[in-house]
């Protein structure tokens, strides 16, 4: 027995061994100095402190360290110190040691580091509701002193996420979902593109498993086609390349299973529906510094001349690169056999950029880069000014973050001709908080192109945009309908929270002097009964209108409310602030008890059996899963379980908020129950069309239609129908039937009965 333990010991420590002499040998190749010392003493110590401890996975604690290291090296670029906390990453969380432990063997700034990630890591498996997006808003705040802690934080989500497999199906959702919502955006909006990428995928994995593996079956098989065009279309660029004597290298790029699948959802389309699946990169070596961006533009007229260009698909990242440092040439090119063909031109540089993000950029800076870049300290600048601002819910925060991590760029131009990167969709309104919060909260219009505009105009790439102001303009409460930006949703509401903060404690002033003038008793009782008279919910929105009225009319104006002097009248305008704390604290009580009374193994997957679906479970009305879709279940305050769809928007914020509520669920209905399905058909109109469809339906499937609506115009037609069938492989049948039909050109299962369809 004691030689088979020996044994075991033998192999971790060989484990152990290989793993961390590959990290030195990467470590070694890099750009970086070499303090091989300094990394060795790291991961001693780290061995000592988690000796004995395995993961979920059975394999030694220490290696998760090792692993988390390896890609801040390898795969961000990062140097000794960011390699050094890595390894210690978990050391002050998990173990007796203190971050003044750390720091008196490593030094402060490697101490730092470690406190950063240790106070953020709490939540990435913990039960708190709303953990994760507590641990975010941490996160941010420790990006102003290091933005090193932020890519090692992503670094040790993305091990997390490769080793997912050993981790219950419930606990599978919840870290995939929180990676979807906040790591993944998180990664872009820092330029770790490869990184990014990988997230979502890993994502997509468990949360799709069985798309996953239809999307790569299908990429498998359509692999040797793409090698074909690939070939085809790249052997005269090379050739005009070679011509011109710039050394380059040509690589296809594959679009990841999740980006197609994604699209897939949003276009309502099919794999082979998907032209965009190939890509060609081309990467060159400048011959020197200064041509790099003749370069470019050389390559790019050279291989226009080849093949015809699309005249609306040339985005020039190269002159304005994006906010994370993201340069490109990108160009859509007709290919001889009639395929649209994207060609991304970069420079190794470029690409060095596009794949390590800010790290690269670092590296390219002369002596040795800083992270006081431009583009990274603004963007963070905009964060603090959010975090600054009190937020009332931590979801909400996130909400607002998550609006500019994954936003697409325009460039918009000052009355000066001063250029600025906003997201897209993005309004003039957006455009004033950006520059200063003065300037938008007192905002009245625009001219945008010398054209007066209202504040809810939408942006266009190449607008040049002059703010009109007036002293006498205020935040309006509608403003956060059109404002798209977190800096001007954050401000908005800050602004008027402020704002009915002080109209809320003005009101009350007036009602105590009120209570007073009318040798009235303050009580709760008589507050209650001003609130009933006035069909108010309680004694806040009194104070608040009160409030607002003053502010309106001016204190010797709010006389006029009243019409009798009673008692009676005017106390429409009037409210306390009696119950709120505690009505706030008995519901989130409540919440709590109910989770945690429900009896219930998390552990197991739940069968959705007819007999427990008319019991304690909700379908969802925001997402109408069906049985055979990837769904999960969240156990809500009233101890009932809901179902959702993996992917539905609401469930990504269930599962980045209260994961501790969440279920995995397995649907086991047979052909039992019917559930109301929607279908989009679109099709050249003709007599009998409808006929067609129905008889298909009605009469071949045997499936009853519960609603119908079908327009014309210009010969197409399109046709939204309700349906009642017992699972996917029902609406599949039907929808593959009605594709046989020569006038339909499209037909998908869509969420809504109104849902608009995207091209």
């Amino acid at each position: 027995m004691a030689d088979e333990k020996l044994t075991q010991e033998q192999k971790d420590e060989k484990l152990i061994n290989d793993a961390f002499q590959e990290l030195l040998e990467r470590y070694l190749s890099s750009r970086h100095r070499k303090k091989v010392e300094l990394i060795t003493k790291a991961f001693n110590f780290a061995r000592q402190a988690h000796k004995g401890v395995r993961r979920r996975s059975g394999e030694p604690y220490i290696l998760h360290p090792i692993a988390v290291a390896r890609i801040a090296c390898v795969e961000i670029g990062l140097g000794s110190t960011s390699i050094c906390s890595a390894l210690l990453h978990d050391v002050v969380e998990d173990t007796d040691y203190t971050v003044e432990d750390i720091e008196n063997l490593f030094g402060p700034k490697i101490a730092q580091i470690v406190d950063g990630l240790t106070k953020i890591s709490g939540g990435i498996f913990g039960d708190r509701a709303s953990a994760q997006a507590e641990n975010f808003k941490k996160l941010l705040l420790t990006m102003n002193d290091d933005i090193r802690v932020i890519l090692i934080k992503i670094s040790d989500r993305l091990h997390n996420m490769r080793t997912l497999g050993s981790m219950l199906p419930s606990k599978q959702y919840k870290i995939a979902g929180e990676t979807l919502y906040i790591y993944a955006p998180l990664a872009n909006r820092l330029g770790l593109n490869r990184i990014k990428t990988e997230l979502e995928d890993l994502s997509f994995k468990y949360e799709h498993p069985e798309t996953y593996r239809q999307i790569q079956e299908k990429l498998q098989d359509t692999q040797a086609e793409r090698d074909s065009l690939f070939e085809a279309f790249t052997a005269p660029i090379r050739a005009q390349l070679n011509k011109m004597g710039i050394p380059y290298k040509i690589l296809a790029r594959v679009k990841s299973p999740y980006s197609i699948w994604n699209k897939m959802q949003t276009k309502h389309i099919t794999f082979e529906e998907i032209y965009d699946i190939l890509a060609v990169r081309i990467i060159f070596t400048p011959k020197n510094e200064e041509e790099e961006l003749n370069d470019c533009f050389n390559i790019y007229v050279a291989i226009s001349k080849i093949y015809k260009p699309h005249p609306d698909r040339l985005r020039d990242w190269v002159s304005h690169p994006k906010a994370n440092g993201y340069q490109a040439l990108h160009v859509t090119l007709m290919s001889n056999k009639g395929q649209w063909i994207e060609v991304q031109i970069r420079s190794e540089r470029m690409n060095d950029v596009a794949e390590q993000g800010f790290a690269a950029h670092w590296k390219y800076k002369a002596g040795g880069g800083s992270e006081d870049d431009g583009e990274l300290t603004k963007w963070l600048k905009t964060i603090k000014e959010i975090l600054d601002d009190p937020q009332p819910d931590a979801l909400d925060f996130l909400d607002t973050i998550k609006l500019n991590l994954f936003a697409s760029e325009i460039f918009v131009f000052t009355p000066k001709g001063e250029i600025k990167t906003m997201p897209q969709n993005c309004t003039a309104l957006d455009f004033a908080f950006s520059i200063h919060t003065f300037l938008g909260s007192h905002c009245i219009g625009a001219k945008v192109n010398h054209k007066l505009v209202p504040l809810s105009h939408k942006l266009q790439s190449g607008d040049q945009v002059e703010i009109l102001t007036s002293k006498s303009q205020r935040v309006q409460p509608s403003w956060i309908n059109f404002a798209t930006t977190a800096k001007a949703k954050a401000k908005i509401m800050a602004i008027l929270k402020r704002e009915k903060k002080e109209q809320q404690q003005q009101g009350e002033d007036l009602i105590s002097a009120f209570f007073q003038q009318n040798n009235l008793e303050p009580t709760e009782e008589n507050l209650q009964k001003l609130c009933k008279l006035h069909d108010l919910k309680d004694s806040d929105e009194l104070a608040v209108a009160i409030g607002q009225r003053v502010f309106e009319l001016g204190e010797d104006d709010l006389n006029e409310l009243k019409e009798k002097p009673t008692p009676n009248n005017w106390k429409k305008y009037i409210s306390f602030a009696f119950g709120n704390n505690s009505k706030s604290k008995q519901t989130d009580d409540k919440g709590d008890s109910a989770s945690s009374k429900l009896d219930i193994d998390k552990k197991k997957v739940l069968k959705l059996t007819p007999d427990v679906l008319q019991k304690n479970y909700i379908i969802a009305d925001c997402c109408k899963p069906i049985p055979g879709d990837d769904v999960l279940g969240y156990i809500d305050d009233n101890n009932r379980i809901v179902i959702h769809k993996r992917q539905c928007p609401i469930a990504a914020q269930l599962k980045s908020g209260y994961g501790n509520r969440l279920l995995a669920v397995q649907w086991e209905t047979g052909k039992a129950l019917n559930f109301p399905v929607n279908v989009y058909l679109r099709g050249i109109d003709g007599i009998g069309v409808l006929n067609a469809v129905t008889e298909i339906i009605s009469r071949q499937l045997n499936v009853n239609i519960h609603k119908l609506y079908i327009e014309s115009n210009d010969g197409i037609f399109e046709c939204r129908i309700q349906l009642y069938v017992h699972d996917v492989d029902d609406v599949n049948t039907i929808c593959n039937n009605l594709k046989r039909l020569e006038k339909l050109k499209k037909v998908t299962r869509i969420e809504g009965f109104d849902d608009p369809i995207a091209d």
